[in-house]
């Protein structure tokens, strides 16, 4: 089975990334960070940052554009366009944008991640810790953005379009993200 994305779906990808940033840009105008939703941060970033000493709760990160590194301890998760951080603890952090520019902000968006929704979709998808396989659980990951998880982000930031549409399909592709 071939594993590469078709050129449909890299279309897709990099379409849905442009709509990303151009709606973080929109949304935050200058250097600084918003929540224009409980729980949902976008952040725009214009010069790359001194290290930045923080704690970060649980919550799902995505680069629209330039690239952050995050450190825990001696481990180093670097994140861009193509990939996403998840944490899954309220952990201290150093942190620091590595790419940004005036003509190419750094945009982010970060989600707070409500840990019974965490628990519950794990247990809807059948993980219930007593695999024979075992599985990688980190309290902090970086893993690869595919144009399916990029499409329910997009769709999420949308929302900012449709106040009255937030209370019903926010929780769900909260979860969709999730899962």
């Amino acid at each position: 089975m071939n594993q590469q994305p078709s050129d449909h779906e890299n279309q897709r990808f990099l379409i849905s990334r442009e709509e990303l940033a151009d709606r973080i840009a929109r949304t935050v105008r200058e250097d600084g960070v918003v929540q224009p939703l409980t729980g949902l941060h976008l952040g725009r970033i214009s010069v790359p940052l001194r290290k930045i000493y923080s704690v970060l709760e649980p919550s799902f990160c995505v680069t629209a554009q330039g690239s952050k590194e995050v450190l825990l301890g001696d481990q180093r998760y670097q994140y861009d366009p193509f990939h996403y951080l998840l944490t899954t603890l309220e952990l201290p952090r150093v942190s620091q944008v590595l790419e940004a520019s005036k003509e190419r902000p750094y945009l982010s968006l970060r989600l707070e991640l409500d840990p019974q929704l965490v628990s519950s979709v794990m247990i809807e998808s059948g993980y219930t810790g007593a695999t024979r396989h075992p599985v990688d659980m980190r309290a902090m990951t970086v893993s690869p953005l595919d144009s399916n998880l990029l499409d329910a982000v997009v769709r999420l930031i949308r929302l900012l379009d449709s106040p009255t549409e937030v209370p019903i399909l926010m929780p769900m592709i909260t979860r969709e993200i999730v899962h």
